[in-house]
């Protein structure tokens, strides 16, 4: 992490805050990089006050100072927690007397309805991948198990072969905070996946060494290493854009795709939350918006009166 400009105090405070986060609170990388973004640009503007120094109001003139870059509530409700979490954390640890971001109030988050794509645009990137090379086949194999799981691409990356349990159309893995749970796999999905392990994946990394071995992982790039989430994200902007699908699509749509039509098709929310990790059960819960949405559209269209 470049701290450049911060003092040597500032600098031992994040770097311990950092370990804090990932190995105490099981923060995800992600957002462990995010939170000491955040707290390093708040250290920056304090320049050389410490941070025993700091009240409420000297917190509250620092939110006034970063409104002018005019970030969004989402945004913004995030650099908030990380301040209430690293003087949480300061506190803890005796280096401040009392959390001066302890009161602070959070704006409102926009709530944004996930965008998600039909079974046929679906179809259209899972014919459109190419599998006539074995890192083509690995491509439609990994977003053939995106599309029947709905899991995170961060997960999808993780996986090694203990996770698999593939004779009861199981996965084993790991979340946010290293929660574990198990997802289920569609018999198509689990048909490529074994086939891409059989055949394709020994000849993805050509003259490399390939283990097969329980802690080796699953998918693997052209020199036998993990592929990284980069690379995946890739593979599905080239076949997007090949097809000229008007949207724009993530893995993390794939993950939306999965929970909008479970739902749609009579899932109960409950199981949703499961089968996505979601640890409450609100964060399930757009996805009926989602539904009612679609059952007001699909109406409108049909209804003789609509």
């Amino acid at each position: 992490m470049q701290m450049t400009g911060l003092n040597s105090s500032s600098k031992n405070d994040l770097e311990e805050f950092r370990t804090y986060i990932l190995v105490e609170r099981n923060f995800s990388k992600h957002t462990a990089r995010a939170y000491c973004s955040d707290i390093m640009d708040y250290l920056l503007w304090l320049g050389d006050t410490g941070c025993e120094d700091v009240n409420f109001s000297k917190v509250r003139e620092y939110l006034h100072f970063i409104q002018k870059f005019q970030y969004r509530k989402n945004t913004i409700a995030r650099k908030i927690a990380s301040l209430r979490t690293f003087y949480k954390f300061l506190y803890r640890e005796k280096k401040v007397n009392s959390n001066p971001a302890m009161n602070l109030t959070t704006p409102k988050r926009s709530k944004q309805l996930p965008k998600f794509l039909t079974p046929y645009e679906v179809e259209q990137i899972l014919n459109n991948t190419k599998i006539e090379t074995p890192a083509g086949y690995r491509n439609r194999a990994i977003l053939e198990l995106l599309w029947a799981s709905g899991m995170r691409i961060s997960e999808l990356s993780g996986l090694n072969f203990e996770d698999l349990n593939l004779e009861n159309n199981e996965i084993r893995v790991f979340g946010k905070g290293s929660k574990e749970r198990i997802i289920l796999v569609t018999d198509r999905a689990k048909s490529y996946l074994e086939r891409y392990i059989k055949m394709a994946r020994p000849l993805v990394a050509k003259g490399y060494r390939v283990d097969e071995n329980e802690d080796s992982p699953v998918f693997i790039n052209n020199t036998g290493f993990r592929l990284q989430p980069r690379t995946i994200r890739n593979v599905i902007n080239e076949i997007v854009e090949k097809i000229e699908l008007p949207k724009h699509v993530t893995p993390h749509v794939f993950r939306h795709s999965f929970a909008t039509h479970l739902i749609e098709n009579g899932a109960d929310l409950r199981v949703v939350q499961e089968l996505l990790g979601h640890a409450s059960i609100s964060n399930t819960q757009i996805y009926t918006h989602i539904s009612t949405r679609h059952l007001k559209d699909v109406y409108n269209e049909t209804h003789p009166r609509a």
